[in-house]
């Protein structure tokens, strides 16, 4: 195996316009790590962030000045090309996928090294480009769904942003958690919103569901720019309200006013990586609860223009990247 790889790099904060194709020395393993040969990965709001370092808060991560991660990529699925000395579970040839944490170079490359705590291997009945579309997202809408409200008899959950990769996967979610999903998208969305098998399409174009009398026992905001004293006026008794994208307005009032304010009901989602959460929603996968919902595959010399189309914010679902073609 030759020691170098191609990599899709970044040395200064800043626009798409930063990112360059150069060959950089294939990772060396740390005792824990996983080398895995990329196939497939997919684009999130994440990899933005490191991007441009903002909001600031994500240079405490990435370096103040100037970036001290220069690949960016979180999801990915591949085969595993070797392991460090004090890794189980794991052989080489292995199919494997997961999320590199954010403070690691990450997966838009030929290889990625992994802590082996941050993958799950993949079954066979799911492909390589769903499996790279699910770990960021689907581990947010599950968590954002799932953590702060049980859903009882006729629990109610808004779904404000159902149509890109993180609110389609929450839909679903909740769905197989079973709630009464209420999604909130734009018109060209509404047909895919129902597909996924919200119960109730609210098409912001036309209606503001603010201007609706329905309480909702959840409201998980990942998109939109909207006021949290809004969102307040949605929630029933005892609800809970949280984001985890959207605006950077709607995001600092989130963890601001919402901790500081309205205590745990209205909360900003920090994802946390859990194992055990993938094992999940591997498991809805393969129970047919969850499908990802992809809108473009591009081949590994398009990464870049991948990345541009995910930023203009206009995805439907996931926006994935097959490194084999």
């Amino acid at each position: 195996m030759d020691n170098n790889m191609k990599a899709l790099v970044y040395d200064q904060y800043g626009t798409t316009e930063n990112l360059f194709y150069k060959d950089v020395p294939i990772p060396t393993l740390k005792d824990n790590e996983v080398l895995i040969k990329v196939h497939s990965v997919s684009v999130n709001a994440g990899d933005i962030h490191l991007l441009t370092g903002s909001p600031f808060l994500v240079r405490f991560i990435s370096g103040i000045f100037k970036p001290s991660i220069n690949i960016l990529g979180q999801d990915f699925s591949g085969t595993v090309a070797s392991v460090g000395p004090k890794v189980t579970g794991f052989e080489v040839d292995d199919n494997v996928f997961g999320a590199v944490p954010m403070d690691l170079n990450g997966s838009f490359a030929e290889y990625v090294a992994v802590p082996s705590d941050h993958i799950i291997k993949k079954p066979e009945n799911m492909s390589f480009n769903d499996a790279a579309s699910i770990p960021n997202a689907a581990m947010t809408a599950l968590q954002g769904v799932r953590n702060f409200t049980k859903p009882k008899s006729e629990s109610k959950v808004l779904i404000y942003g159902a149509s890109g990769g993180v609110g389609s996967f929450a839909v679903q979610i909740a769905k197989a958690l079973g709630f009464e999903v209420s999604a909130v998208c734009s018109t060209r969305n509404v047909e895919a919103a129902k597909k996924i098998g919200a119960d109730q399409v609210i098409d912001y174009k036309t209606e503001s569901v603010f201007d609706r009398s329905e309480k909702y026992d959840l409201v998980f905001a990942v998109n939109g720019d909207n006021s949290i004293f809004s969102y307040r006026n949605l929630l029933a008794k005892n609800g809970a309200y949280v984001t985890s994208g959207g605006s950077l307005k709607q995001m600092f009032q989130a963890m601001i006013l919402g901790n500081f304010i309205f205590s745990h009901k209205m909360s900003f989602l920090s994802l946390e990586h859990k194992n055990e959460d993938l094992e999940y929603l591997r498991d809805l996968y393969n129970e047919g609860k969850i499908v990802p919902v992809i809108d473009k595959v591009y081949p590994k010399d398009q990464l870049l223009d991948a990345i541009k189309y995910f930023e203009k914010g206009q995805a439907r679902g996931k926006v994935v990247i097959d490194f084999t073609k």
